[in-house]
């Protein structure tokens, strides 16, 4: 699980913001999902005084190299997951 695609074309915190909330969506339903959404609207707030053009930039690079490490982080724990299960009926049907 990636970002979405359009990750290069963000240039405002208000194009970040959707498309963090978009991340968020692809993501389990749930704790999690809720989680994120909870830190990302927290985030806004913290920065929302922010006016200095190169540091929003600096802001928004990191924003989208986090929601890459969770997607991926998300994608891994799945894979794994699923994983394990398939072994485990794959065990159980031959016994």
């Amino acid at each position: 699980m990636s970002p979405l695609p359009e990750a290069e074309l963000v240039r405002s915190s208000v194009q970040l913001y959707r498309y963090l909330l978009r991340c968020c969506r692809r993501l389990p339903p749930g704790p999690i999902q809720q989680h994120y959404r909870h830190a990302i609207r927290q985030s806004f707030k913290v920065h929302a005084d922010e006016d200095d053009p190169e540091r929003i930039q600096q802001i928004i690079k990191r924003a989208i190299e986090d929601a890459d490490w969770v997607m991926n982080k998300v994608s891994a724990s799945n894979c794994l997951h699923f994983g394990f299960r398939t072994k485990k009926k794959t065990l159980e049907i031959k016994f």
